[in-house]
């Protein structure tokens, strides 16, 4: 693992927050490409940040939040190399990353709390790709 990129709008704002003292926590490095205020902003300009930013190897993996999680998700899988998956339960987070190989996770900032978020990035985080029929799966999705 590299250093993790972070991005949110406003609403995301408030967990990615706790999100960075989760990985301080645990000792994992973040950078974070914005919003740095709840000032109301556009979870695009953050998602295409954070996508640049896992493009040119600077950071990997990502977590992404804002209110929804789908404006930022929506965002990001416009970049042909990112795959971002939004999870609100630990199940889908496992998925992502060992069916989807996922470099991106994504979280609903209004709708899960800090004890979830732990828990889906904990298994974010400790998921492995699988490989095999996945990848074929994968080599699939981009469309140029």
């Amino acid at each position: 693992m590299k250093v993790v990129g972070l991005a949110s709008d406003h609403a995301g704002y408030p967990l990615k927050q706790f999100v960075k003292q989760y990985l301080d926590e645990r000792g994992i490095a973040w950078k974070d490409y914005g919003t740095y205020s709840e000032d109301s902003c556009d979870y695009s300009d953050f998602g295409h940040a954070l996508a640049r930013g896992i493009e040119d190897g600077e950071v990997y993996p990502g977590i992404a939040i804002c209110g929804s999680g789908e404006g930022i998700n929506m965002t990001l899988n416009k970049h042909q190399s990112i795959r971002a998956g939004l999870c609100w339960i630990p199940e889908i987070a496992h998925l992502i990353r060992q069916h989807n190989n996922a470099n991106v996770l994504v979280m609903p900032g209004r709708f899960i709390d800090t004890d979830m978020a732990a828990k889906i990035m904990d298994e974010f985080l400790a998921t492995d790709f699988e490989g095999g029929r996945h990848q074929k799966r994968i080599d699939k999705i981009p469309v140029a």
